[in-house]
């Protein structure tokens, strides 16, 4: 069953499938970059493993390994496993019939250092991975990072102006 919480601000537009997000049970909330889009109508979440109740025909996934994104994926859906990079690999096999996009060589600006385990090259917080994914998608950006605490440096690392 979908979480959802009452609309918010944010761009909600019937021209565009919701961005859904799959997040592992132990994914910190604390932590979790994603957190502020919950209630907003361009956004459903999840929590794994309940099933998506969205039909996913027409969506794409971010992960690696796929062909990379591109304006030509607008009109899919998308997809994305919340998680760590540990927790995110477990939730793949249940969305391996969805196809995989990559996204090119984004910098993230999210300060992560692992005890346990080296984060993959191109590794980007999630809300990063969200709002690159949608620019490259040509959707609405409004308000995606105003809660991100690494906005400015995350926008200026890319290039992009600020939003």
């Amino acid at each position: 069953m979908p979480e959802r919480r009452p609309s918010v601000a944010g761009p909600a537009s019937s021209r565009f499938p919701p961005t859904v997000i799959v997040v592992h049970p132990r994914e910190k909330r604390s932590k979790c970059s994603v957190e502020a889009l919950r209630g907003r109508e361009d956004f459903s979440f999840f929590t794994f493993p309940n099933q998506v109740t969205l039909p996913l025909e027409n969506f794409v996934r971010l992960g690696m390994g796929g062909q990379e994104l591109s304006e030509s994926d607008a009109a899919a859906g998308l997809l994305v496993l919340d998680g760590t990079w540990k927790l995110a690999q477990k939730m793949e096999p249940f969305y391996e019939d969805v196809p995989i996009r990559t996204l090119p060589d984004i910098k993230t600006a999210y300060p992560r250092t692992s005890k346990v385990f080296q984060d993959p090259i191109g590794g980007l917080a999630t809300v990063e991975a969200v709002y690159a994914a949608l620019r490259i998608m040509k959707r609405p950006l409004d308000g995606l990072l105003d809660h991100y605490h690494w906005k400015d440096t995350f926008l200026e690392a890319n290039g992009w102006d600020q939003v």
